[in-house]
């Protein structure tokens, strides 16, 4: 029987090429498929800000933050919410992952040359009590030279692999179906896309030229989730978040469609967890746009003022960077499709992070320079730029004109003068002394006793009001479609198992396609920094895994 290779993998994202990396290490060939051309090599984490959820590291520890795996876990249980009779792998895989988190993770990203950036960020801080939802202490970590930064060694590792004659990448193939050979999968099918010299992220053509079939002991699917897809994403929203929202902005590509999992369900494997998902709510119109309906989030910090439609304060513990899927399930209930951040000049140049590696050129570029002159900044370069440029930002020295605005952004007269300042007021009075009954105040409080906020993303309490803080911002917010949270069920070692709990025979997944382990390992929530590290930990594990089976 003639193999094409010892395994195939659909999928070259960080997930695929983690997982093609170990397999070269085994000294196993492979075939590396994507159906987007190879100026897209890296799939979704080149465009990702880098952060990755560690613990009890040399970075918290030089913070001055106590972390330990038993907390991490903790904090991971009580975010996820496992519920469901099909929770049972994706706990387990939590567990693993917690482990590779507070152990071999860092020193094992160390060794390839990964660096961090020395500020550990506060993502997710829940907000609730001890056993509940969010980060009880910062463990974001942000990658030296972002997203690009964390997927070179990856591909240094598989191009390697290519020059030994081990790796053979194959970009414009698009899978359309798996089939078997004496009860295994042992061969790809699918179609020869015509060539494409679009940019990374730009939609490529989908002419096909031809058709293509290869055989493998394995095939490892990798192929990303659902997020630029939207009527699959609507099609698989959540009941308990209500009706989705009439517009979404993309936070990822077009190429992440979500088809491959329909592939992988007809040939038996179990797609679980679909209606667990991942989106933002501070999404922003990309000013400059890559693909279409490029959005952006707002990575912010806990100052601003965060208002629905209609200029009513969202309830606690819905504070900026406290509850995504809070805000989200509120947002749903209100009869409105945005929300809105109002603030000042001093509280965007201190709070406001863009994600992405393209809004961090200083990051991304791992200019010490950069950093330091965005430190220098009243508002840094990128901010400034969506300031000036983007659609959702208004720009006003008085309330008066920033509520004209506001409604000019939508079109309707949802927002009234009077209301929002007695609201700004009200809140404005609560600055007044070190202690507050406004939680959200008092969470400003508490936020600054951690040094890297106090440093570099919280401001200290002030008047939004105060014409010294000035000009006023307002900034409307819309849902980002991000990450599927579900996806096929995979055993500990990334094995698809089929609707009978049964391995699929030749067939592992890992990433955002295996839910980034076991169809589900953040259960409802997500604690952030988990994404890339979820690609990383199931990409590994199931590229060593095939690499056992194919020994």
């Amino acid at each position: 029987m003639t193999y094409d290779a010892d395994v195939i993998v659909i999928g070259a994202g960080l997930a695929g090429l983690a997982a093609t990396a170990e397999l070269v290490e085994a000294g196993r060939s492979v075939v590396l498929l994507d159906q987007e051309p190879r100026q897209s090599l890296g799939g979704q984490a080149h465009w990702s800000f880098g952060g990755l959820f560690l613990v009890d590291s040399p970075e918290q520890r030089r913070m001055r933050i106590r972390d330990s795996r038993d907390l991490a876990l903790q904090d991971w249980l009580g975010t996820a919410g496992f519920d469901r009779e099909e929770d049972a792998w994706p706990r387990r895989w939590a567990e693993a992952y917690v482990d590779f988190a507070a152990g071999e993770k860092r020193p094992w990203l160390h060794a390839q040359g990964v660096r961090f950036f020395p500020v550990v960020g506060w993502a997710e801080r829940g907000g609730h009590d001890a056993t509940g939802h969010g980060n009880s202490v910062p463990r974001f970590h942000i990658t030296w030279g972002t997203g690009p930064g964390l997927l070179e060694p990856f591909v240094r590792r598989v191009r390697a692999g290519a020059a030994r004659g081990l790796v053979r990448t194959l970009f414009r193939h698009r899978v359309t179906g798996l089939s078997r050979t004496a009860g295994a999968v042992d061969t790809v099918t699918g179609e020869i896309l015509e060539p494409s010299a679009a940019v990374r992220g730009v939609a490529s053509g989908r002419t096909s030229t031809g058709t293509f079939s290869l055989r493998a002991q394995a095939v490892i699917v990798t192929s990303g989730g659902i997020g630029g897809n939207h009527d699959l994403v609507r099609a698989q929203w959540p009941a308990r978040l209500g009706t989705p929202p009439r517009r979404m902005l993309s936070g990822v590509p077009a190429h992440v469609d979500g088809l491959m999992l329909g592939i992988a369900e007809a040939a038996g494997a179990r797609h679980i967890n679909k209606d667990r998902m991942w989106h933002y709510t501070e999404g922003i119109r990309n000013w400059n746009p890559v693909w279409a309906g490029h959005g952006i989030r707002i990575l912010p910090g806990p100052s601003s003022l965060w208002l629905d439609a209609t200029g009513t304060r969202l309830p606690v513990p819905l504070f900026p960077g406290f509850d995504t899927l809070g805000t989200l399930d509120h947002l749903m209930r209100t009869g409105h499709d945005h929300t809105w951040f109002v603030l000042n000049r001093r509280v965007i140049g201190k709070e406001f992070g863009l994600s992405g590696s393209e809004q961090n050129p200083d990051l991304t570029g791992k200019s010490v320079r950069g950093v330091l002159d965005r430190a220098r900044r009243a508002v840094p370069g990128p901010v400034q730029a969506f300031m000036d440029h983007g659609a959702d930002f208004v720009v006003e020295r008085d309330l008066s004109a920033l509520v004209r605005g506001m409604n000019a952004v939508t079109g309707q007269d949802l927002i009234d003068e009077a209301a929002l300042r007695q609201v700004i007021t009200a809140r404005d009075r609560e600055t007044l002394n070190p202690f507050t009954k406004d939680l959200q105040v008092m969470a400003v409080h508490g936020a600054r006793k951690y040094l890297g906020d106090r440093l570099i993303r919280t401001a200290a309490p002030h008047r939004l009001l105060d014409p010294q803080a000035g000009p006023l911002i307002a900034v409307r917010l819309s849902v980002l479609t991000r990450k599927s949270l579900g996806g096929l069920e995979t055993d500990l070692s990334s094995r698809v198992l089929t609707g009978a709990g049964e391995p699929l025979p030749g067939v592992y997944a890992a990433g955002e396609a295996a839910g980034f382990g076991g169809g589900g390992v953040h259960g409802y929530r997500s604690l952030e920094g988990t994404f890339l590290g979820g690609c990383l930990f199931s990409g590994r594990t199931a590229g060593r895994a095939a690499a056992r089976a194919t020994a």
